[in-house]
């Protein structure tokens, strides 16, 4: 595919969503038809972006301007690594996604269902924007685009515990971007006259360190869902969210967007040899190994499973922006592969989390003794997810832990080294303990009566369910809806993958080292 072909489908990537959200709200009093088109459309955007793909992959760097408002400034779509392994991750976790949502939405009886489909939609199409974003207006708009249309899918519950966690979500992130995010880019805009993104940056070479310093600072943490301290309150607040919801704030799109947001300005704005001299990123570097091990601890005290995979995702977000701020070509690359990795292993630790809520309505993980036996896929897959977040072989976390470990040695800090050893430790102690009590506790007959057998749970409109579309039963197992095993299967089935094709994921993104771009 030439640069003049690409054109369309880089611009057809971010519309096919938004055209398959307006089907979605046509066509959403039949049920059915609704999440045919969810499927479709998601495939798709998919297969656009993989055609997109093997063109940058072939050395090409298509670009395309919208929109003009400005000499030099507009609305311009650029393909480049980095934005090509955030648009896969995001288009193809899409399609998984939707699978499981299906089952989990219709298991657990969720309302507003199409409104759900709808904004996701949009979503996907925001966080494309994002990733193909060829300068920082583009990522701006884009970004502010998705914190919009997310913040239906965290009130989605209509409870005043979602309407909380909506105004949290929503003046963080619009508070942040605006606040800062859009100052800093002012700001460049008068140091450099541009806010295109260039391998080596943009800024000019005389910047002042306290200068550099605080513009990146701005950046940094002017792009709130990267979630550093102490601007994260959102993300654990999120959680109210249905598990769907949750997956695409933790995996596919969101907080995916902000670290990726963070290593494109890194790489683009600000150049490895301006904060490499300067030292100018330091500062941050240190605040994200603090976030990493202080949200670790953080989670091992929560007993709601998915409030600790919240604040897993704080710790292992400031791992990218830890590789961002080392000015490490090699720390960059490995900021990058950590997208792809905790993508899929994170989105199989929310994807088992639902199931579990789904199948027997427990959410504490002091209710889960003896889970495991009545639902073994589910909790096998949980162990396979959080082999892949500590970084253990053979699943992808290993390599990209690797990489941002040797980005560390290059520069010098290897403080950061023992950050990573630690954090895979904290790692161990608050994820591992739920699979042991699922297989090797005996189940507390107390509680579950108290809490209702499983099995036998009301719905959210309280209406009992014994038998009804909220489990899978085969051979006496008690599993979630086949759909939603069959979806967290195949992200855990993905964190293994991606251990066998991370050096090729390696050398893909080796141009954020290289400058070839």
């Amino acid at each position: 595919m030439n640069e003049m072909s690409s054109e369309p489908a880089i611009l057809a990537a971010v519309l096919v969503p938004l055209v398959g959200a307006i089907l979605i709200v046509l066509i959403g009093r039949s049920p059915n038809l609704r999440e045919m088109v969810t499927l479709i459309t998601s495939s798709i955007t998919f297969l656009i972006v993989l055609t997109l793909f093997n063109d940058v992959a072939g050395g090409g760097r298509p670009s395309v301007t919208v929109l003009e408002m400005l000499p030099g400034l507009g609305i311009t779509f650029t393909l480049e690594p980095l934005g090509m392994l955030f648009a896969v991750i995001a288009s193809g976790l899409w399609i998984i996604t939707s699978i499981y949502a299906i089952g989990y939405m219709r298991g657990h009886h969720e309302v507003n269902q199409t409104r759900f489909y709808t904004c996701f939609a949009i979503a996907i199409s925001s966080a494309l924007g994002i990733a193909f974003a060829g300068n920082m207006l583009t990522l701006f708009v884009f970004y502010e685009f998705l914190t919009l249309c997310t913040f239906p899918l965290v009130t989605h519950s209509g409870t005043d515990a979602a309407k909380r966690a909506g105004r949290v979500y929503l003046g963080i992130l619009i508070g942040t971007s605006i606040g800062l995010q859009l100052i800093a880019m002012i700001w460049t805009w008068s140091l450099a006259g541009t806010l295109d993104f260039r391998h080596g940056g943009i800024l000019p070479e005389t910047l002042s360190v306290a200068f550099t310093a605080v513009l990146i600072g701005l950046y940094v943490y002017g792009i709130g869902k990267a979630a550093l301290m102490p601007f994260h309150r959102w993300l654990p607040a999120a959680m109210v969210a249905p598990t769907p919801v949750s997956a695409l704030l933790h995996a596919v799109a969101v907080v995916k967007a902000g670290v990726f947001s963070v290593l494109k300005v890194s790489v683009y704005i600000f150049g490895f040899d301006l904060l490499g001299e300067t030292g100018a990123s330091e500062w941050l570097a240190y605040i994200a190994a603090a976030t990493i091990l202080i949200a670790s601890l953080i989670a091992m005290t929560k007993d709601n499973l998915k409030a600790r995979l919240a604040y897993s995702t704080v710790s292992q977000l400031s791992y990218i922006v830890l590789g961002a701020m080392l000015a490490s070509g090699i720390g960059a690359v490995g900021g990058a592969m950590h997208i792809a990795m905790h993508a899929f292993g994170k989105i199989t630790l929310f994807f088992c989390a639902g199931a579990i809520m789904v199948a027997s309505h427990k959410t504490e993980i002091s209710q889960m003794r003896g889970l495991g036996r009545k639902m073994p896929f589910t909790f096998i897959c949980f162990l396979i997810g959080a082999l892949s977040i500590i970084g253990l072989p053979p699943f992808g976390g290993v390599w990209s832990k690797w990489y941002l470990s040797l980005g560390a040695a290059e520069t010098g800090q290897t403080i950061f080294i023992a950050v990573f050893m630690i954090s895979s430790l904290l790692n161990i102690a608050y994820l591992v303990p739920i699979v042991i009590r699922g297989f090797f506790s005996d189940p507390d007959i107390h509680l579950d009566n108290k809490d209702h057998p499983i099995g036998h749970h009301p719905d959210v409109s309280g209406v009992s369910d014994a038998s009804g579309p909220n489990q899978w039963r085969i051979r006496g197992l008690e599993e979630a809806p086949l759909m939603c095993v069959g979806a967290l299967m195949a992200t855990a089935l993905g964190c293994l993958v991606l251990f066998f094709y991370a050096d090729s994921i390696y050398h893909f993104l080796l141009p954020l080292a290289n400058g070839d771009v």
